[in-house]
């Protein structure tokens, strides 16, 4: 199908979402392509987790469309037109993607090991010693090869976040969304986490979308930043662009406070 070949990863067409009265996304039009890594900032409530969310299914959307991959997400085709989607097609198409949040939501009756093969093996099928394989190896590449039979209880914060990255990556998604996932975290350790997304993204084919409070990473690590106000994309650019000469003065203020805050 050439508009998967050749289309963005993510397509958001005309997204709103209301919460109520609150229109929390307003009419949002994004895309992103295949491989892309894109930084979403923005002051709280600008509606830059509920992108995130929305994606995950997690929160239904009031109009428009989102697209994954080349095929809608939210809706499916029926008698020639576009109808919103059932659970199957939406458990299907969100297959395509992994999200880590900023609280590290492990299982914590499990260890690091069980902890990334339960979804593989439940939702993939996948055979138990495949998963294991698999699971073992993602562990390694996040660090914490000697850690598959820790509990969550018996890790750091940042090892926490670690094993949820490499739960995530257990699904083989084509798109990983990482929502504030060093925000809870004690400032030593933010780097051992940023520094596993930074290896996935050289040397990983994801298409990585990042809700990030992070400004030099987003910076160093991102090929586009988009600064979110008031439920809409108020500028975007490459992260030469957006931090070295913003145009809007919104994105100025915002960048002026928080870069002194840091």
């Amino acid at each position: 199908m050439s508009d998967k070949a050749n289309g963005p990863m993510v397509r958001f067409e005309k997204v709103t979402k209301r919460y109520g009265a609150l229109t929390v996304l307003d009419a949002l039009d994004l895309e992103i392509a295949p491989n892309e890594k894109v930084s979403i900032i923005g002051p709280s409530g600008s509606g830059k987790t509920t992108v995130l969310r929305m994606l995950m299914t997690l929160e239904r959307i009031n109009d428009g469309v989102i697209h994954v991959d080349g095929e809608p997400l939210t809706h499916m085709q029926k008698g020639g037109g576009l109808v919103p989607a059932d659970e199957r097609h939406l458990r299907r198409v969100r297959g395509k993607i992994g999200m880590v949040f900023q609280h590290f939501n492990l299982f914590p009756h499990m260890s690091a090991l069980k902890n990334c093969i339960e979804a593989p093996v439940n939702v993939l099928d996948l055979p138990r010693k495949e998963a294991e394989a698999r699971a073992a190896e993602l562990l390694d590449m996040v660090g914490l090869g000697d850690k598959k039979g820790h509990f969550p209880s018996q890790l750091s914060g940042g090892q926490q976040q670690r094993v949820a990255i490499a739960r995530a990556l257990a699904m083989r998604p084509k798109v990983m969304l990482f929502d504030e996932v060093t925000s809870a975290l004690d400032p030593e350790l933010v780097g051992e986490v940023l520094n596993v997304i930074r290896r996935l993204g050289t040397e990983h084919n994801l298409t990585m979308l990042m809700v990030t409070h992070q400004m030099g990473f987003a910076r160093e690590f991102s090929d586009r930043v988009c600064f979110f106000y008031g439920g809409r994309i108020c500028e975007q650019g490459t992260p030469d662009e957006l931090f070295g000469s913003p145009r809007q003065e919104r994105t100025k203020q915002f960048l002026s406070a928080v870069l002194e805050a840091g």
